[in-house]
Formats: structure tokens, sequence, C-alpha cells
């Protein structure tokens, strides 16, 4: 029986996808890419789960492209480093979705919030899926590269969208020019994280985050505010100010609005609808 490449866990209403290939630092694959997009659809299915971790096994979180798949292609070979399987595409996405169906930049349109906890390396394919989800936080022993020029390759799917966004230009621009690798601490400083914990305390901060999310946000008014954020990158500020005017008017009347404010009130922690958004 094959070994399983992402490892699916829920409690806590917290799914915890764990990259599991430790002996090769979760080097990236085909596979994995297949197992990864099974994980999150079935998160993204599942009335148990409001919110997604990702992480690494070992001491890594992803280290990229697995060197074999990148040695066949160098030598003229299909190499098995990526898979073509069709992207998780929830029906909501709505007017851009085409910008969440290439290759690597469909997490953003799985409506529950997508949390990177990045425990070790994290280079070139290992920081594009970094980078997809919704937040990062980090281990003071990890460290990242986007690695691409260093190996004749250039900045792929999507970093030089991606980079800018989250870092500024000049930081993109020294990232992926010169691929060396930064700490992070120097990643937190840019922005690139979040935050920065002692490697033992990393798993435990996250979920406690996550928990947090869980409990006291509306699961509904989390994946609509997702998708306004993510939606916003490509939009004037008038059309996302439409945007958001509309989902509010259509919150007003939900169930999760009345206990929102039922909760606060009497002073108790919220019973949330399970209903999809």
């Amino acid at each position: 029986m094959q070994n399983k490449e992402v490892l699916y866990e829920v409690s806590d209403r917290i799914a915890t996808l764990t990259l599991n290939r430790p002996d090769k630092l979760n080097a990236w694959t085909g596979q994995m890419e297949v197992e990864y997009r099974e994980a999150l659809a079935e998160a993204e299915e599942s009335d148990e789960v409001r919110v997604i971790i990702l992480t690494g096994a070992g001491k890594g979180f992803c280290a990229g492209a697995d060197m074999a798949g990148l040695q066949s292609q160098a030598k003229g070979r299909n190499g098995s480093n990526g898979s073509r399987r069709e992207a998780v595409q929830p029906e909501h996405v709505n007017g851009v979705s085409d910008n969440y169906k290439q290759h690597y930049s469909f997490p953003p349109a799985v409506s529950k919030p997508i949390i990177a906890a990045i425990n070790g390396a994290a280079a070139g394919l290992g920081l594009v899926n970094a980078l997809y989800c919704d937040m990062r936080f980090a281990s003071d022993k990890a460290k990242f590269t986007t690695a691409f020029v260093r190996r004749g390759l250039i900045a792929e799917h999507g970093l030089s969208w991606l980079l800018p966004r989250l870092i500024g230009m000049h930081n993109a621009m020294d990232l992926t020019l010169s691929a060396r690798v930064i700490t992070a601490q120097e990643a937190c400083d840019m922005g690139l994280v979040g935050k920065v914990f002692p490697a033992d305390e990393l798993m435990g901060a996250v979920r406690d985050y996550a928990k947090e999310l869980a409990t006291f946000s509306s699961p509904r008014s989390m994946g609509i505010t997702k998708r306004l954020l993510w939606d916003a990158q490509f939009q004037t500020l008038g059309e996302a100010i439409d945007a958001a005017n509309k989902e509010m008017a259509l919150s007003l009347s939900t169930d999760d609005f009345r206990e929102g404010v039922a909760s606060f009130i009497e002073k108790r922690t919220p019973e949330w609808s399970t209903a999809q958004v």
C-alpha cells in the first residue's frame, strides 16, 4: 500500500493537512499535488471543518519540486514533479474565477481560511504553496528561498503577482533575482509571514489561533470575507465596495447575523449555522 503523501486529520473543527515525505523534506511530487487537492476538497465539503492548517512532517515544510522530477525534465524527459488535475472549484467564486484555475492558484477558491504553519524549509514550489495560503506563521527554524533562478528557471506560478503585493517590489525583486535564503525573522520583517514562534510552540500557537477562528467567527462570514479580499486584488475600489455592499445586505438576513448579535449581548459562545457559503 502506497504511503500517503498528504496526511489529513480533523479535530476541534480544524483540518490539518501535513505534507508527508519527511525524508525528502517534503519535496513536491505529482502525487502530493493530487492528494493536496483532494484533501482541500474534502475539507471544503465537510461541515465539521471551519479552518484548514497546512504544515510539513519532520524538519521541513516543503523543499520545492522533487529533484528526480527536475532531473528528468532537464534531460528532456517528462518529470513527475507536478500534476495537471482539475483544480478545486467551488461554484461560489464570482467574476474572476479563471484566476483561481491556474496550476497552483486553486487554494483561494476554497471558502475556508487556510493557514500555513511553516515548520522548516520552504523553497521553490514549497514557497509558492505557502503564499497561496491565506495566512502564514513560521517556526524560528524555518528558512525561505524562491530558488528558481539558481536552477536556470524563472519566478513561476504567480510569484511575480503574489510577492510584490505581500512584501513590496524591492523585496520581491531581491528574493526572486538573488534566490538567497532568508530566515524566518527576515521573512516576518518583510511581511512574508505574520509571526515567528519557537519551533516547539509553532503548531500549538497556530492551532490556538485556528480554534479562535473556528469558535468565534461565523463560517459563512469568513468564507465570503476571504472571497472578497482575494477578488478585490483584481478590482477597482468602486467594484470592491459594490461587492461588499451586496454581501452585507445579504448578511443582515442570515441566522449567523442574528446569532452574532445575540451571543454578544448574552455574553456566550456563538452557535453558528453550518450553511455553506
